[in-house]
């Protein structure tokens, strides 16, 4: 027998197993990462994990059985075990070292590592772990406990958080310490349960995470990582943004969770879709439950079948075969792609196109008192995007030149009082996207010389030298307008209006080490649509 047929006839032996019945679930998605369980309590143990008996059904549950294949379940209590041994042994093995690991990992108290462990996964959403080391580093040692935070004010709280994104998580993370601290006697919430009821700003994930981290409790999380782990292993194509199919995702994630290391597991699945079940490229080779991918499955399937013709309608195992009718498979408009692989499953729904909105905005700029050059910033509200960061003054796109520069100077006599309109200079343009909106700015430059400086300004304003400027509470949208001002200066490097953000002047090249290690976090970008988790912004 040829090295080919021997193995062809062993995938075929694979494929004709018999179908079964498993248990099932309901959840829904959110954001992600993780932090260690070693010291984690079992004396806030949530209910008793539906594993070995079959999962609980849940009312809509019943509703939903007739729509799904057991083709998309776990068996039984065997393969789920098989799960677990498998994925948590790889995880010990492989697993990165991050210092919201060691932290956890390390601290006795209870309510400090959960304060630890919700820092890291609230940082963590929407952020590539790379970016979120240094700031969570930084946030640990100016606020290494709940109290600290409670007791910071938000402008502080904002300057540190400034450049990392979703603002309006650095908020509620200190709405949520204070109301802990205020209310709940300085203890955090031990369950899932309570976390997400008692704590602003807390979903679904968020709130699973902290529980099965910091004590022990053996309840399920699917973030972004999870949910494409879960839907290859289980040959789940639709979109798992959709209410069933995420339902069925959160039933999954609660099934499979170790009871004896709900956090070591947790941790693990998300580990392995960030570093090995990636979007794009995933590396099955090094995948420690490839033998129960039924991703996997249907690749060999579809090779076995291209290589060999078999005729007629051989007992291979799939789902509802010709009927279409399983809502959990590839949609319809969406069949099977050979080129694509395992990377087929999941498909997601088209994104929303962005929101096109354009802003004018404008650097004012006088000499300092002690020397120097100042620049005036304003304050925006404390509700909305980018709620109480600190901006150049800015005004909505007008359609003519005209109308532009008369509402600007508006604007900043708001602020400054009279200005010489003529100096009014337009520099260029910054595009910047945000979750849902794709903002262009205008950018002008007004420099005040030969008169005297403005020494009071309204309460909302502040002059600030450029080295105040880079610690500042400012987006990262205003530093890209900064930088294209300072590109129009003196001595500096110009270059077209679209181009000055990203002219090699003004960005400079990452040196390789740090490329090597953007490349070696990048999986961890989330790709989930913002409304996954009830934590978002």
């Amino acid at each position: 027998m040829t090295p080919l047929v021997s193995r062809l006839s062993r995938l075929w032996a694979i494929m004709r197993k018999p179908r079964a019945a498993v248990g099932n679930g309901h959840r829904k998605q959110a954001a992600s990462q993780e932090g260690r369980q070693k010291h984690a309590k079992s004396n806030s143990q949530a209910k008793p994990s539906a594993c070995d008996a079959g999962l609980a059904r849940q009312p809509e549950e019943v509703v939903l059985q007739a729509s799904v294949s057991p083709y998309h379940l776990f068996r039984d209590v065997a393969e789920v075990t098989a799960f677990r041994g498998s994925l948590l042994s790889w995880y010990d093995q492989e697993k990165r070292d991050l210092p919201w690991r060691r932290r956890a990992e390390d601290e006795v108290d209870p309510d400090r590592r959960a304060y630890a462990v919700w820092v890291s996964e609230v940082m963590l959403q929407q952020t590539q772990v790379a970016t979120v080391i240094n700031y969570y580093t930084g946030w640990m040692q100016k606020w290494p406990t709940l109290q600290d935070l409670a007791s910071a004010s938000l402008e502080e709280v904002n300057q540190l958080w400034a450049g990392l994104g979703y603002y309006s998580r650095g908020r509620r993370l200190q709405e949520g310490a204070r109301k802990v601290v205020e209310e709940l006697g300085g203890h955090m919430p031990r369950t899932a349960e309570t976390l997400q009821q008692l704590l602003p700003g807390v979903g679904r994930y968020t709130a699973g995470a902290i529980a099965s981290i910091a004590f022990g409790q053996a309840t399920g999380v699917v973030d972004g990582n999870v949910a494409r782990v879960l839907c290859r292993v289980r040959a789940i194509g639709a979109d798992p943004s959709s209410t069933l199919v995420s339902q069925r995702l959160w039933g999954l994630a609660q099934q499979l969770v170790d009871p004896a290391r709900p956090g070591d597991f947790n941790q693990a699945a998300m580990e392995l879709g960030a570093t090995v079940c990636t979007p794009q490229r995933p590396l099955c080779s090094q995948c420690p439950v490839q033998s129960l991918c039924r991703a996997r499955q249907r690749v060999e399937r579809e090779q076995l079948l291209a290589s060999w013709s078999l005729s007629g309608n051989p007992d291979v195992e799939e789902c509802a075969p010709n009927t279409g009718q399983c809502q959990l498979c590839l949609p319809a408009s969406e069949p099977w792609d050979q080129t694509l692989g395992v990377v087929n499953f999941p498909r997601k729904a088209s994104r929303k196109p962005l929101r096109e909105e354009s802003s004018a905005t404008c650097i004012l700029e006088q000499p300092g008192a002690l020397g120097g050059a100042q620049i005036l910033l304003v304050q925006r509200p404390n509700s909305g995007l980018l709620a109480g960061l600190w901006e150049f003054p800015s005004v909505t796109w007008e359609p003519s030149e005209q109308l532009q520069r008369k509402a600007l100077l508006q604007e900043l006599q708001r602020w400054a009082g009279p200005l010489p309109a003529t100096r009014l200079r337009h520099l260029g343009e910054v595009v910047h996207t945000f979750s849902h909106i794709k903002l262009t700015y205008q950018v002008y430059g007004l420099a005040l010389e030969g008169q005297t400086p403005v020494t009071t300004v309204p309460a909302g304003a502040r002059w600030l030298t450029q080295e105040e400027f880079h610690t500042a509470a400012v987006s990262t949208a205003m530093k890209k307008v900064f930088r294209v001002y300072q590109g129009q200066q003196p001595g500096t490097c110009k270059g077209s209006k679209r181009s000055q953000v990203s002219s090699p002047c003004s960005r400079k090249k990452p040196c390789m080490g740090q490329q090597v290690l953007d490349n070696f976090f990048r999986p961890h970008i989330s790709t989930d649509a913002p409304n996954l988790n009830s934590a978002a912004q």
